[in-house]
């Protein structure tokens, strides 16, 4: 319950003027009797007058003081059952409300407010924002943020993962928005900063430090449990969620990328700065921006990369989702390169496909010229392979396809009809039938072909061939079966009967 200053006064005074208990003085005042303990452990003055009315637990006090200096964070329950081995009677709930009044409260640590100069600090830090339901997959919001420890100048960037090429590049974008960078940047003990810590031995993520030395600035991890180390960039994350993000409506993340750069361009940077209330975190920043560091002359390459595996189909598998490649590449380890916006797909040096990413789940990123050649090339080889098998049974039929190339004539279905015309009059009639077309001049044509075979069966004058196209489990039924002899099985029964 709260009280007021006055009701505060009046409680220490009818409690060391008037000798009043601590039950009359809340029925005088209309307070809760906790109310008035409470002002009065706070005041820290010795209990002057009234009676101190014995207790169980008095007995027992100092061993309770000395077991909670050894174990300060040893619960009421387990040191009731410790007393009550010791010969305590008292009930259990009370026992744990004197326990709140004798342990050993923690002391505070104070903190120094540390200052910085311009230019020579900033801070850095994830925060996630809740998740985006992106087709089939859903995907974690999460925002990057980057303070500037002087100026306070805040640049915030939204990511749908928390990996290590994102993480480079909320680092690129906000040296690009700033035309500069701090000498220092401090970082909490995030994975993507560090790798492994034993005490002051510290492990740097390596992607991280090959980051730091091309744009020359020092990566440095905040202690453990220091929270004021890394106070600005926490509090720009409370600002951020309550200032900006707090019922934000967005149509996709591109949206919401482009309403945090005019935020932070505008109330973010029109807010008044700490350092120096008398002036905006847009004039600070103004007057911080010559003392950052200048950029290289060429930006860092914060793609992310790995190595992939193709299989049987010309895809590979990349973030959920699977991207095509040439039908030449199946079979084989390739690379790729991804950022947010696109995916890259090499062998060593030589680019196969570009993509755009994909963040939906199970999806299919085709590239149509990929699929094409892949139809084109299986449709030649079925027609390479009946080419093959004509020329081997009819010779003369290379000739006749040469011509009907050299005419436009469609070869698949010249290959198609002439693959029949074999299977029904046999390689010898086939090739003769063909010498005889090219011989008159006709047209490359399987036609001709036909009618010279026709001609051929009736000066034989053998009767048409029939030809019958039966499914295979209705040809089967005609296959021959050799009856076995039945005396077998009379022997095999005589035999038994003698054994019998």
């Amino acid at each position: 319950m709260s009280i007021t200053a006055e009701i505060e006064a009046q409680i220490l005074r009818y409690y060391h003027v008037e000798k009043w208990r601590a039950g009359t003085i809340g029925r005088q005042l209309h307070v809760h009797h906790g109310t008035v303990h409470r002002v009065l452990a706070q005041a820290g003055l010795p209990r002057t007058g009234g009676l101190l009315r014995p207790s169980q637990i008095d007995a027992y006090l100092p061993f309770i003081h000395e077991t909670l200096k050894k174990f300060p964070s040893l619960t009421a329950s387990r040191l009731y059952a410790m007393v009550c081995e010791r010969g305590y009677r008292g009930n259990h709930h009370h026992f744990r409300h004197l326990i709140s009044v004798h342990r050993p409260r923690p002391i505070t640590e104070a903190y120094l407010r540390l200052r910085t100069l311009p230019g020579e600090q900033g801070q850095v830090d994830w925060a996630h924002f809740d998740h985006l339901q992106i087709g089939r997959a859903r995907r974690p919001l999460m925002a990057f943020v980057m303070v500037l420890s002087w100026s306070r100048q805040i640049y915030l960037h939204f990511f749908l993962d928390a990996r290590m090429d994102s993480f480079l590049a909320g680092h690129a974008g906000a040296f690009e928005a700033w035309s500069g960078l701090p000498r220092v940047l401090l970082y909490d003990n995030l994975k993507s900063a560090v790798l492994e810590r034993q005490g002051d031995a510290i492990r740097f993520n390596p992607q991280l430090l090959a980051f730091a030395a091309h744009y020359r600035y020092e990566p440095r991890p905040v202690a453990v449990a220091r929270g004021n180390e890394k106070g600005r960039v926490e509090r720009a994350i409370r600002y951020v969620r309550e200032n900006f993000f707090a019922a934000r409506k967005f149509i996709d993340l591109d949206d919401l990328n482009a309403q945090a750069t005019l935020w932070c361009a505008g109330p973010a940077a029109n807010r008044p700065c700490r350092e120096d209330p008398t002036m905006t975190v847009r004039e600070a920043f103004e007057r911080e921006q010559p003392s950052l560091l200048g950029l290289p002359d060429n930006p860092y390459p914060c793609e992310l990369q790995l190595e992939v595996s193709v299989g049987k189909t010309p895809y590979v598998r990349f973030d959920l989702n699977d991207y095509t490649v040439p039908h030449t590449h199946v079979r084989r380890t390739l690379t790729v390169r991804a950022d947010p916006r696109q995916v890259r797909i090499l062998d060593g040096i030589t680019l196969l496909a570009t993509h755009e990413r994909s963040y939906d789940r199970g999806a299919q990123i085709e590239v149509a010229a990929h699929i094409e050649q892949l139809v084109e090339i299986k449709r030649q080889a079925r027609h390479h392979r009946g080419l093959d098998h004509l020329s081997q049974a009819a010779p003369a039929s290379q000739v006749l396809m040469q011509r009907a190339a050299e005419v436009g004539g469609n070869l698949g279905n010249i290959t198609s009809h002439l693959l029949k015309l074999l299977d029904r009059y046999g390689a010898a009639e086939l090739q003769a039938a063909i010498e005889e077309t090219l011989a008159s001049d006709a047209a490359p044509h399987p036609n001709p072909v036909r009618l010279a075979l026709e001609r051929q069966r009736e000066r034989r004058q053998a009767p048409p061939p029939v030809v019958i196209d039966l499914p295979e489990h209705v040809r089967k039924k005609d296959t021959l079966v050799t009856p076995h002899r039945l005396d077998t099985y009379d022997q095999i029964s005589g035999d038994a009967d003698e054994h019998a």
